[in-house]
């Protein structure tokens, strides 16, 4: 239930003759019961009549923009980009100042209202947890925690799912609304797109290698929800006889040209992803590991082509067949599924060519932070450039992006600013989010000669990051407050170098790979 209160806004407004300033200021409110959007359009109305409305939203984004930035030296069509995404992005983040909300998740258009059928109703894909997410999570990792808590409250409808489908455990629906039960219009997404069971656990994942926010997953459902999908992917699989190995057949994989296919690559590697994930939180918890979780981890089919050395997208895709979106290339990033840079290249030469140009927004981005991992710093702005045809004008600085570039599909399309945004936070930084570490790996194209990001969230401490050609600056501007902790220290991969990060001080040196850290034990 949505209730709505708002001041009549006319058709026409007749500006004065003379020259003077004139304002006008129109009010809705929004909200989920009669009480909150009484409370909340009076206090809209109050503010108006104190003439601070404008000032008092300016002020809280003031606050907000404060905990996360980033600034880079460059072009400014690069900046206006990157500062229209995150303000976008934030806009659709629960409120941090009301840790009680219940939140009902990111669709891939917010709040926006397309054509007919193109703004997806509100709904909540994959788009939130693979695209959105990760976004969010580095800066305000309280709002993370109300995104998983929307996917909690909804596992009741997401194990009838599985039950429906004839399956045990959970199925998280390709599209959710309220219950957590499918609300696609069309079964074959909710029946085959099953790698989205997967998408919502590594958004679990990341955020429990970030915050080790044990409380949400011993006591607040997120273990129920982590058990239950790798119950569903363990009733989901076969046996092949013939490869000795589990399959996963008649899926839909990212790429949703094909359908019915066995073992897409994706939907396999990241089940496999989850399986893992699930094992390691019982080992934390010490609750016995299920064998089953663990053998079909280690046997489901990743399909891979020795001959070409590359990720075929399933059993039987030939080279060359038409893709509509990201895929394959995802399990570099963000899956982190082991491969040599050799194959990593084979699988961004291979699908690149063959990827719909005009596809969703988000695609291009995940080209770029691969060529990014290869340090092919030309081939990753090309496809980056790629992003900015799916940007309308004539907002400038809060441009609305388009699901695809000929113009068609959701507005404003939140996902594909996602990817972008990734593309630089993930990209050009490196950042990697693993079981201990928050790694980096920093480029810096040509065109920039500055990156900070300000406000990134590890393990209860704010970090910010100024990286150029020469030399990385780590400042930790809020340490945890946890005694018990050991504070921060960077490790750079070539040298072993260890470099303690006090609260407070700018540390810097020559730019390099390396990872954020709690320092160990014994130096502790």
């Amino acid at each position: 239930m949505v209730h709505m209160i708002w001041t009549p806004v006319p058709q026409a407004v007749t500006l004065p003759g003379e020259e003077q300033e004139r304002t006008w200021e129109f009010l809705t409110a929004v909200a989920e019961s009669e009480e909150e959007v009484k409370r909340c359009f009076s206090e809209g109305t109050s503010l108006i009549a104190a003439g601070s409305l404008y000032s008092s939203h300016t002020q809280a984004w003031a606050a907000l923009w404060k905990g996360c930035r980033v600034d880079v030296d460059g072009p400014l069509p690069l900046r206006q980009a990157l500062y229209g995404c995150l303000y976008y992005l934030l806009s659709a983040i629960p409120p941090l100042d009301s840790p009680d909300f219940l939140f009902h998740g990111i669709s891939p258009g917010g709040l926006s209202n397309g054509t007919q059928g193109e703004d997806y109703w509100g709904h909540v894909f994959w788009d939130q947890d693979t695209w959105v997410y990760p976004n969010i999570l580095l800066f305000y990792p309280e709002a993370a925690r109300a995104i998983l808590k929307y996917r909690i409250r909804a596992l009741g409808g997401a194990l009838k799912n599985a039950q429906e489908q004839g399956y045990k455990g959970a199925k998280f629906p390709w599209e959710s609304a309220a219950t957590g039960q499918e609300v696609c219009p069309e079964e074959i997404y909710g029946a085959q797109e099953v790698h989205i069971n997967g998408d919502v656990l590594l958004a679990f994942e990341q955020y429990y290698h970030t915050t080790q926010d044990q409380k949400l997953f011993r006591e607040e459902g997120a273990w129920d929800v982590v058990s239950m999908v790798a119950q569903y992917w363990c009733s989901r699989v076969v046996w092949s006889q013939e490869e000795q190995c589990y399959h996963i057949k008649g899926v839909m994989p990212p790429d949703e040209y094909h359908y019915s296919v066995d073992n897409s690559v994706y939907t396999n590697a990241v089940a496999q992803r989850s399986l893992n994930f699930a094992a390691d939180v019982a080992r934390d918890f010490q609750i016995p590991v299920p064998e089953e979780w663990q053998e079909v981890a280690k046997k489901v089919k990743v399909p891979f082509d020795a001959a070409r050395n590359y990720h075929p997208e399933y059993d039987g895709y030939s080279p060359g067949k038409q893709v509509k979106q990201a895929d394959v290339v995802l399990l570099g990033y963000p899956m982190m599924y082991p491969m040599s840079s050799e194959v990593r290249r084979n699988d961004l030469e291979m699908y690149e060519p063959v990827t719909e140009l005009d596809g969703p927004a988000m695609t291009w981005s995940m080209f770029a932070v691969g060529w990014m991992e290869l340090k092919e710093i030309q081939k990753a702005q090309s496809q980056l450039n790629k992003c900015f045809n799916n940007i309308t004008e004539p907002f400038k600085v809060r441009q609305i992006w388009v699901e695809n570039s000929d113009g068609s599909g959701a507005v404003n399309f939140l996902t594909g600013m996602g990817g972008f945004l990734q593309a630089i936070l993930f990209g050009y930084t490196g950042f990697r989010i693993t079981k201990s570490s928050l790694n980096f790996d920093p480029i810096c194209p040509d065109n920039i000669s500055k990156l900070k990001v300000t406000g990134v969230s590890y393990l209860g401490s704010k970090l910010n990051f100024t990286l150029t050609k020469e030399n990385v600056r780590i400042k930790v501007t809020k340490s945890s407050r946890d005694p018990q902790l050991a504070p921060l220290e960077a490790v750079l991969v070539a040298s072993g170098q260890r470099i303690p990060l006090p609260e407070g001080q700018s540390v810097s040196f020559a730019t390099a790979a390396g990872w954020i850290q709690r320092a160990p034990t014994e130096t502790f």
